[in-house]
């Protein structure tokens, strides 16, 4: 079974049902990995998902990153991406996948800038984060880079929004 918990940190998000998008987020992202029958196994797969502010997300991002300003989306998975295959020998039966956080600030005005609808960006986010606590990342070459942003464009696809790659 697939569970994420979201809480909303910051009051800078808009009213949503943050809790659903989220989880359909996730499930979205891991559906198109080789993973994606995680959603289906007997285990308890658990992701965090914090929406917090720019504040918050500029001290982790300097504190874990070592860069000084606030990004749109961080993940801290919990599992390393090579014993994924080795989830179904859990001994407790709960995987806690990991965290992602949301800055709200920049995710506002990103969103704006690509002219989407804060809601749509921030499932797109956290997609994109998902795929990171899955191993997946974009800045280790442009083959993984593709890679990473076919997957994100498949899942948005099925969340019926816009494919962020696109143009």
């Amino acid at each position: 079974m697939l569970t994420t918990e979201t809480e909303v940190a910051s009051p800078q998000w808009p009213a949503a049902d943050w809790e659903a998008l989220a989880a359909a987020a996730v499930a979205a992202a891991l559906a198109q990995t080789p993973h994606g029958d995680f959603a289906t196994r007997a285990l308890n797969i658990e992701t965090s998902v914090r929406l917090t502010d720019d504040a918050e997300v500029h001290t982790l991002n300097n504190h874990y990153r070592q860069k000084d300003k606030p990004t749109n989306v961080l993940s801290f998975p919990m599992v390393q991406a090579d014993l994924l295959d080795g989830l179904a020998n859990s001994d407790d039966g709960e995987v806690l996948l990991g965290d992602i956080v949301l800055a709200a600030e920049t995710c506002a005005r990103e969103a704006v800038e690509k002219g989407w609808a804060m809601p749509d960006y921030a499932q797109h986010l956290i997609v994109h984060g998902t795929l990171h606590l899955l191993g997946y990342d974009h800045e280790t070459g442009e083959m993984q880079a593709n890679a990473m942003e076919a997957l994100e464009s498949a899942a948005c696809a099925a969340l019926g929004l816009a494919d962020p790659y696109a143009g």
